[in-house]
């Protein structure tokens, strides 16, 4: 039951984050730090109340090893939400941060002497070529669709070069964190929530170097066109209800992987996760009509190809089907 109940939890939560998401995004391209803000005040409050109890239970991890992973935390969420600032669309945003895979091997081989089986490099190969081809898909379509003159076309294209700099750095970031973090709970056990909370509340002070950016967004924001709340019968600027409720499904999100960690094999988390994204890119394409080609489809599928190959789940499903065979005949 409580499987079932974080399944529903992380389609729902993370698929109605993305579209609130980009609700904001295509208005402000550039609110990534407001949003970043909102959403780490909010987890950080909810953590404060009921995981630490206002601060009087003590965490199982050493602060010095949380700030270092709240570091690589918080450098990774930034990042992530300014490249929408450079021409990133949204579908290519989710296809490349998809690639996490890639990173994770590629550091899994360098920093902890890993070596895989032939299906997980192969898998790797096909979620390279697929977020190459969507690359130089949306690179196409950046120097065709911003390009008034030759000079504006190439500066939108190192414009957008830049985006996929950011976008790069953040998933090496994200994957040397994983590491991180899988070393400390070896050490440490394994405190998810305590960590969702100090990931969180440390990196708060750090949005002081951001606060220009926030305010002069929380005023664009107040003066968005006015919206009546559902149950208060009050309005308020539209863009603030899009990033309430964009704050709530991004911890409705986190919480249901967080459930879902608890209960269920790795294999079954990522392929949960993947699922969610591949609806959520879906979302994004058909509801605000992104700009998405053919190419775009095969790339996004060999992707989505490479995940599963990974996450070895053909192998699994095989396994089982045999299982149930195996026990009609025995009976």
């Amino acid at each position: 039951m409580n499987t079932l109940f974080a399944i529903v939890l992380v389609f729902v939560g993370c698929c109605s984050n993305v579209v609130f998401l980009e609700l904001l995004v295509r208005d402000f391209p550039g609110c990534g730090n407001i949003v970043t803000f909102a959403q780490f005040a909010f987890i950080a409050l909810e953590g404060f109340i009921f995981e630490t109890n206002f601060g009087r239970k003590k965490p199982h991890i050493p602060l010095s090893n949380y700030v270092i992973m709240v570091t690589m935390f918080f450098t990774v969420s930034v990042i992530n939400n300014y490249a929408l600032n450079f021409n990133i669309a949204m579908p290519l945003h989710m296809i490349f941060r998809s690639g996490s895979l890639i990173a994770n091997m590629i550091l899994g081989i360098i920093i902890l002497k890993k070596r895989y089986s032939a299906s997980k490099y192969l898998s790797i190969v096909l979620v390279s070529v697929g977020i190459f081809i969507c690359t130089i898909m949306s690179a196409r379509q950046v120097s065709v669709e911003k390009g008034g003159t030759e000079e504006d076309g190439v500066y939108a294209f190192m414009h957008w070069l830049l985006g996929i700099a950011m976008l790069t750095f953040a998933l090496l970031m994200s994957a040397r964190m994983g590491i991180f973090q899988e070393t400390l709970y070896k050490k440490y056990g394994k405190h998810s929530k305590e960590a969702l909370f100090y990931n969180h509340c440390l990196p708060l002070p750090g949005f002081i170097l951001l606060s220009t950016d926030i305010y002069r967004h929380a005023v664009l924001f107040s003066q968005s066109s006015p919206v009546e709340m559902p149950v208060i019968g009050q309005s308020v600027p539209v863009m603030w209800l899009y990033l309430l409720m964009n704050v709530v499904t991004q911890y409705v999100c986190i919480r249901g992987v967080f459930v879902l960690t608890t209960e269920c094999a790795s294999l079954t988390v990522t392929l949960v996760v993947t699922l969610r994204k591949f609806l959520s890119l879906i979302i994004s394409i058909l509801y605000f009509q992104n700009p998405f080609t053919a190419w775009h489809w095969v790339g996004t599928a060999v992707v989505f190809l490479g995940t599963l190959l990974y996450t070895e789940v053909w192998s699994s499903i095989r396994t089982a089907v045999r299982g149930e065979k195996a026990d009609k005949k025995a009976e």
